[in-house]
């Protein structure tokens, strides 16, 4: 099963700093239909203006994974952590019993990122912070775990999650594949560019929520940067 869910149908938020839009239930947009996809629970779809940001607010038992698409973000937390992660790398974010923190763009365009929350196979635990580079050439043609529950994925970010979140970039009519385990949810959303998910096309911004699909096809129709997650 794939079901497509078009970008101009998603929830939307728009401010004077920060368009948004929600892939599932989220803040002001609520849909009883949409309130997750497995242990996936938030993938909001931002663009922050120039000098703006997310001032400190605090979170408790969720992964949050931010993918940046274009520009760079910064962070600060309640731990001291103090970070930028610039476009095409990752930052994962462990609430556990409790964090306060911060995002801005300090830069002087537009910041675009992908902000992922994965429900915690268990709660309370120290809270964390980390960020790393995924440099361009390694997701060449292929999936690369970028964040991970899963002890093997040794050179992964680590989540406290039983979830995978991997990226690619694909030239146009390159395919690859991807083995999903029976009862696992993945969701596919592509960064830019337009692929066929199994055959079902999804451009860029679109949802592909795929279960009971044991092998996903991924073959892309023009140059194609995407993020996917694989959760319980």
């Amino acid at each position: 099963m794939i079901e497509r869910r078009p970008f101009a149908e998603l929830g939307r938020e728009k401010l004077d700093w920060l368009d948004t839009r929600h892939h599932f239930s989220f803040a002001h947009y609520r849909d009883p239909a949409r309130m997750g996809w497995g242990a996936l629970r938030v993938w909001n779809d931002d663009e922050i203006a120039a000098g703006t940001g997310f001032p400190p607010h605090p979170h408790t038992d969720m992964e949050i994974i931010t993918y940046v698409r274009d520009g760079a973000i910064s962070h600060e937390d309640s731990l001291g952590n103090k970070g930028r992660t610039v476009a095409g790398d990752v930052q994962v974010m462990s609430a556990g019993s409790g964090i306060r923190h911060a995002e801005y763009n300090h830069e002087d365009e537009t910041t675009r990122i992908f902000q992922i929350w994965i429900v915690p196979t268990t709660s309370g635990g120290p809270p964390s912070w980390g960020t790393r580079p995924f440099p361009e050439a390694g997701r060449a043609g292929r999936l690369v775990v970028l964040a991970s529950g899963d002890a093997a994925d040794s050179e992964a970010l680590r989540i406290r999650a039983d979830a995978r979140v991997l990226g690619a970039r694909l030239n146009a009519g390159e395919a690859i594949e991807y083995a999903l385990r029976p009862g696992r949810h993945a969701y596919l959303v592509p960064a830019r560019g337009a692929l066929e998910v199994n055959g079902v096309r999804i451009a860029a911004g679109d949802g592909a929520a795929i279960r009971d699909e044991a092998l996903v096809r991924l073959v892309a129709a023009e140059e194609t940067e995407l993020v996917l997650v694989d959760g319980a």
